[in-house]
């Protein structure tokens, strides 16, 4: 799924204009990333997080040569989805697991 096709969703499911919604989608993205690049963790209940991370430098290895090289220090984003999100793209529901 694009940008695109979101922005046709939500022009056809709540009916803004396909330039209101493109507008929509575009803030929404800005604001998710200009809160990572500030290092803040986002949770969007009932979806998941997106959380920066901070690794160190490591030690490792060229394939081609073997020569041991240093890996720099980096952010890294990670997700990890809500349980809610789990169960739904497994088709299971909450009430399944409590049985």
């Amino acid at each position: 799924m694009t940008k695109a096709d979101i922005v046709e969703r939500i022009h056809q499911k709540i009916g803004f204009s396909k330039k209101e919604s493109a507008e929509m989608v575009e803030t929404v993205f800005s604001i998710i990333k200009n809160t990572l690049e500030t290092g803040e963790k986002i949770k969007i209940a009932g979806f998941g997080n997106f959380v920066v991370k901070q690794k160190a430098d490591r030690r490792g290895r060229n394939p081609q040569t073997g020569e041991t090289i240093t890996i720099a220090a980096r952010r890294i984003l990670t997700f990890k989805p809500s349980q809610v999100l789990k169960n739904a793209i497994n088709g299971t529901d909450i009430t399944d697991e409590a049985a």
